[in-house]
């Protein structure tokens, strides 16, 4: 009968267990390629190395980033479930730059403006691990020219 109520005692900690893992590793975040660099959404505030910050007022916008609904109409496009991806392409290596989205804009910092409209970037998003926020965030943050627009707009 002990046996039987060690079981019973052992069985939801094991079950609490597994499901405890399942939510505490981390989940692949959003990544593009750019040549030899990977560009990462950063998963730690600390992490990141670029930030942007977005906007709902196109006047404070540094960068424009339309979306678009076809891929055939985009500069970027991110698409789940296509054949073919390259295994660890995204690792994470010395040349990885993390980009990080704030809440508030800071000075020298992109601030996107994404929208429907005409933009710098057209962008096509079509998956469960992309939203077209990161999208945009790692397609501006992976652009260097636009940290100096937002200079130029101080």
């Amino acid at each position: 009968m002990s046996r039987f109520k060690i079981f019973a005692s052992i069985v939801p900690l094991i079950l609490a267990g597994v499901f405890a893992r399942e939510s505490l590793t981390p989940q692949p975040q959003p990544c593009i390629r750019v040549g030899n660099i990977s560009v990462q959404m950063a998963t730690l505030p600390w992490q990141s190395q670029s930030r942007v910050s977005f906007t709902d007022d196109p006047a404070q916008a540094t960068v424009r980033v339309q979306i678009v609904e076809s891929p055939d109409n985009a500069d970027f496009t991110v698409v789940d479930d296509i054949g073919g991806a390259e295994p660890n392409a995204c690792a994470a290596q010395a040349a990885t730059r993390y980009i990080g989205i704030a809440k508030a804009a800071a000075a020298l910092q992109p601030i996107i403006y994404l929208s429907n409209e005409p933009g710098d970037f057209r962008i096509f998003v079509q998956s469960k691990t992309f939203s077209p926020q990161a999208a945009a965030a790692l397609v501006v943050g992976a652009d260097g020219d636009h940290t100096r627009v937002a200079a130029a707009a101080l």
